[in-house]
C-alpha cells in the first residue's frame, strides 16, 4: 500500500510541475524587428496584385455591345459580384465589360461558373499586351 502512494505522489508531482510550467511557459512578448524598407516593398507588391493593366492575367468579358448596354451591364454585375472588380473598356467599335483579376486559368474558371449563371454570354480570356511607345 505505501508503495502504491508512493506511486501515485510521484506521478502527482510530476503532472502538476508539467501543467504548471504548461501554463506559465506560454507567456512572454514578441518583438518583430523590421527594415522600414519592407513596408515599402509590402505597398508596391499590393499595388501590383492589383493593376488592372498586368497581361498575365485572366479576365472574363461579361458585355460587348452599345455604352448604354455596357454601363447597364457593369451596374448589374457590380451589384451582383462586390468582390469581382469590372472595368467598362473601348475596343472601337464596341464597348465591353470585363471582370476580374485572375491569377490563373482555374482561378477565373471558377469565377466564370459562377458568373455564366446571370451573364450567360460571358467567356474567359487572357489580354493581349500593349506596347509601350
Amino acid at each position: 500500500m505505501t508503495l502504491l502512494n508512493t506511486y501515485s505522489k510521484a506521478i502527482l508531482t510530476l503532472s502538476l510541475s508539467f501543467s504548471i510550467n504548461f501554463f506559465y511557459g506560454q507567456q512572454g512578448v514578441v518583438t518583430i524587428n523590421q527594415a522600414p524598407e519592407l513596408k515599402a516593398l509590402l505597398a508596391i507588391k499590393k499595388e501590383m496584385n492589383v493593376s488592372d493593366s498586368d497581361s498575365d492575367r485572366y479576365k472574363i468579358q461579361i458585355y460587348s455591345g452599345d455604352r448604354s448596354g455596357a454601363e447597364r451591364a457593369k451596374a448589374s454585375f457590380d451589384a451582383s459580384y462586390e468582390k469581382i472588380p469590372s472595368l467598362l473598356v473601348y475596343e472601337t467599335p464596341n464597348y465591353k465589360v470585363w471582370a476580374g483579376n485572375f491569377r490563373s486559368r482555374l482561378e477565373a474558371d471558377r469565377a466564370l461558373l459562377k458568373i455564366k449563371k446571370e451573364f450567360s454570354d460571358s467567356f474567359r480570356f487572357k489580354p493581349k499586351r500593349k506596347e509601350r511607345k
